[in-house]
């Protein structure tokens, strides 16, 4: 509209184009003499230096670090293109198409072809290699500094050019790789200038990264030049990234050092648990074996009531304890697998099979010690009843032969009457009659003293001596009695008269009499009887004596009958009686008192038997209930462990569903906890009661007992295996299909149902998917599979075989390459290198297993990161 208004417009471009190139010239330059310093020269004017081509060619040199043809030596101006050309073609070699940039604008001095061509070599050369999350050149270098300046606060990269106006996104890139330069808290964002000229100085000063821009330039251009800003801040991607790769190296190294703690202080603790596991068993064994029996029932008892509190008490932790074993060692070779680690293998005679059999070994000598102790105390039982036994039937028997040997000694015959003679006689035979009936408790107490002796009772000195006091009195009664009679019938034929009367009261008196002492020791006698069929075996004989009393009362009233004819005889001939009877010591006073002893006895007898038909049906019930009890655990612990079974080869749902179901099943176990209790209760009630058979049941405690322990042992270890497999399944990354998939293989090829298969089946097995197996490939999969020689495959092994060649795993290799790179190249790695790059714990763990390193090119105290790192994936020292 106004003369001159296309003019203006075309010089303040050109005025803004001339402001820009000046920066872009200023930072070229101070980024070519970056690299040409490293070769002793440099430019001054970038495009008069490069006009004859020769400090291109050694720029290009230096940068890709590779040789360029040989330059031309002349000066003429053919030489300088053909040495420009050399230049521009090793740029095309490297895939860079140099559109309208020739070798004779170059010689002739054309700054705009001169810049272009300086930038798409910083392109090529100094940002096209940066890769950032799957992007690269601009967009990478661009993320790079989004990420690094993330954390500080008044910086949001977004661009190249007024990002960095302010300064603070140039200090902030500093102060993330080394905060020891810059203090960032003090810095302002009014204070843009001060901020860049830090940033440019620090960079100069110690990151040896020269100033290629000018501060001024920047805060007063409204947009900055974005090739100048791009080429300063590849300088620094390319000084700090060094130590990216360092950091990288370093984390890697951490994490396979991580696992390798973590995995040893597992070892550590499985060492630890097995050895106090089996010191424990090893201090009960011989409280177990040792059958030294005590002398009395309480004494037996209180062993038995220690044992108790042995299976109630101190047994349980230890079943934890070891099903905590079991699965901490699944645990830790699952890891392991996962890990690329080697198995582990404790130290010997710790092994699971090593603490299986001791634990085997604990419940043989355990079984047998409970046996043991029930046998002593029914042997102590039956002893203490057979020493009360046959003291009662001393006592009778001293009782009876007290003062018999001095009626047998004395010799009043000599000055008797003949009616006192015949009645002495006749008093001997009633006696002799006597001593007869008492043989046969003679015989009884030597019988009860040899079977004490026999079942080895501990007071059987004392049995024994008042044994042979009582037969040897017995004998010498005997030789008494036969003296006695020898002398009454030397004198027996000077008498004659005899009274009949007297005589047969004495004959019917005495076997009445004996007989009812008979009864009486029979009524008093003590039984012991274990069942309601022995009780009532008594009971019947005992109603069967009750039927024999008529008929001794007849006898009774009979020899009362004699007594009343004697008074009458008397009384009709006048005969005056002497007060006692001349035959015999028995009255009839002493027979009514006896026989009214033998009637209070019988229902005292009654009582006594009908109370021990009450034990015995307690029992009864006792029985019964154990029985009934057992007779729902028993089957309810094998339907357990049936569905435990089942969940672990069902392949229709997750494992995650597997876990649910077996962790509900896991709390029915846990509530039925309680159940277990109280049939313990119910068994200790039995023998207390000394009650040690039951006809109502197969399932005895033990039985009980050990399907329990099974059973927890079971569910603890089939959880443990599904969570094994679902470690292995989110390490290796298996998806839930393919888990089904080998699940069903498995379970296709496990022909025993028992969660295993035999090698035959696995080749089977493995050829059915697709394998073609000669013997020493299959050979050297079941090394893999079956390391320890069991002859079986369980799941977990046949998982990890499946998955093993396609996981994803660090190696010995790539941790030797980290610390290649935190050993600057070298083959070995100082102390101090080692405590700079890593943290303060893992450093020190390297410190003091790595081994000195062995050659001449290395200082003292260098150690040897090649062994160390292969000796991570080697035997363990455990």
């Amino acid at each position: 509209q106004y003369p001159g208004c296309k003019e203006n417009n075309s010089l303040k471009r050109e005025i803004r184009w001339k402001g820009q190139n000046t920066t872009m010239h200023d930072t070229f330059t101070a980024w070519c003499n970056s690299h040409l310093r490293k070769a002793g020269t440099q430019i001054e004017n970038i495009e008069e230096d490069f006009r004859n081509g020769l400090k291109l060619m050694l720029l290009l040199e230096v940068i890709s670090g590779e040789r360029l043809p040989r330059p031309d030596k002349g000066k003429m101006r053919f030489h300088k293109i053909a040495n420009v050309n050399k230049a521009l073609d090793f740029i095309c070699s490297k895939g860079v198409k140099l559109v309208s940039i020739g070798a004779e604008e170059i010689v002739d001095g054309n700054v705009k072809m001169t810049l272009g061509m300086i930038w798409t070599i910083i392109l090529r050369f100094a940002i096209q290699d940066i890769s950032v999350e799957e992007t690269s050149a601009k967009e990478g270098l661009l993320l790079w500094c989004q990420r690094k300046t993330a954390p500080y606060r008044n910086v949001n990269v977004q661009n190249f050019h007024i990002s960095w106006k302010d300064g603070l996104a140039l200090c902030a890139l500093i102060h993330r790789h080394r905060p020891d330069l810059i203090d960032y808290s003090k810095l302002r964002k009014d204070d843009p200038i001060g901020n860049l000229n830090t940033a440019f100085e620090v960079a100069e000063k110690f990151l040896d990264i020269p100033k290629m821009l000018d501060a001024e330039d920047i805060v007063n251009t409204p947009k900055p030049d974005e090739k100048a800003i791009m080429t300063y801040v590849s300088c620094f991607y390319h000084a700090f990234a060094g130590a990216e790769q360092a950091e990288t190296a370093a984390n890697r190294i951490c994490k396979v050092l991580a696992v390798n703690q973590e995995n040893e202080k597992l070892m550590e603790e499985y060492e630890k648990l097995a050895s106090e596991l089996l010191e424990w068993i090893r201090r009960t064994i011989p409280w177990l074996e040792n059958r030294v029996a005590e002398q009395t029932m309480q004494a037996m008892q209180q062993k038995l009531e220690d044992f108790r509190d042995y299976r109630r008490v101190h047994k349980p932790p230890k079943v934890q304890e070891k099903c905590q074993l079991e699965i901490n060692f699944n645990t830790l070779q699952t890891k392991l697998r996962l890990s690329n680690r080697p198995a582990f293998m404790p130290s010997e005679g710790k092994m699971v099979s090593d603490i299986a059999n001791a634990w085997k070994g604990l419940e043989q000598v355990e079984k047998g010690y409970e046996e043991w102790l029930l046998t002593e105390i029914h042997r102590l039982e039956r002893l203490e009843h057979l020493a009360e036994k046959f003291r009662q039937k001393c006592s009778l028997h001293e009782s009876w032969t007290s003062g018999k040997e001095e009626l047998l000694v004395q010799k009043d015959y000599e000055s008797a009457s003949l009616m006192e003679v015949r009645a002495l006689m006749r008093k001997h035979e009633a006696f002799e009659s006597d001593l007869a009936a008492h043989q046969d408790r003679v015989e009884q107490i030597a019988a009860i003293a040899q079977e004490l002796n026999e079942l080895d009772f501990h007071d059987s000195g004392t049995i024994n001596s008042r044994c042979q006091g009582i037969c040897d009195q017995w004998d010498n009664l005997g030789t008494l009695t036969q003296k006695r009679r020898d002398s009454l019938e030397r004198v027996e034929k000077l008498w004659e008269t005899i009274d009949q009367l007297f005589l047969e009261f004495a004959k019917r008196a005495a076997p009445f009499n004996n007989w009812m002492d008979g009864a009486m020791e029979d009524l008093q006698d003590m039984f012991i009887v274990h069942s309601i069929e022995e009780i009532q075996s008594l009971i019947t004989a005992h109603d069967q004596f009750k039927a024999t009393l008529p008929e001794a009362d007849k006898e009774r009233m009979a020899t009362l009958g004699i007594h009343n004819e004697i008074l009458k005889i008397a009384q009709t001939y006048g005969i005056k009686l002497v007060a006692e009877n001349p035959y015999t010591v028995l009255s009839i006073q002493h027979i009514n008192n006896k026989w009214e002893s033998v009637k209070q006895l019988v229902p005292m007898r009654d009582q006594m038997l009908q109370e021990e038909v009450a034990r015995q049906q307690s029992n009864e019930r006792l029985r019964r209930q154990f029985a009934a009890q057992s007779n729902i655990i028993g089957p309810w612990i094998q339907t357990k462990m049936e569905e435990i079974s089942h969940v672990s080869i069902d392949i229709a749902g997750s494992l995650e569903e597997q876990m649910s179901s077996l962790k509900q099943c896991e709390q029915n176990i846990v509530n039925y906890k309680s159940n277990i209790d109280k049939l313990e209760g119910d068994h200790q009630l039995s023998q207390e009661g000394l009650i040690f058979d039951n006809k109502h049941t197969n399932y005895t405690m033990e039985h009980i007992r050990v399907g329990w322990e099974q059973l927890l042992t079971t569910i603890a270890r089939t959880i443990n295996e599904v969570e094994n497999q679902i470690l292995t399944r989110d390490a290796k990354g298996i998806s839930q299909e393919q888990l089904n998939e080998f699940r069903a293989s498995f379970n296709h090829f496990d022909r025993k149902r028992n969660g295993m298969m035999d090698p035959d089946d696995f080749r089977a097995c493995l050829i059915s998917m697709g394998y073609d197996l000669g013997e020493v490939e299959f050979a050297r999969i079941m090394t893999l599979v079956d390391p320890n020689n069991t002859s079986v495959v369980t799941f977990q092994a046949f998982i990890d075989f499946m998955t093993r060649e396609t996981a994803e795993t660090d190696t010995a290799e790539q941790v030797i390459a980290s610390f290649k790179i935190l050993a600057s190249d070298k083959t070995y790695i100082t102390v101090d290198e080692l405590r700079r790059e890593l943290p303060p714990e893992q450093a020190e763990y390297c410190i003091s297993r790595m081994t000195k390193y062995i050659g001449n090119d290395a200082p003292p105290g260098a150690l040897d990161y090649i062994s160390f790192s292969s000796a991570l994936y080697g035997e363990s020292d455990l």
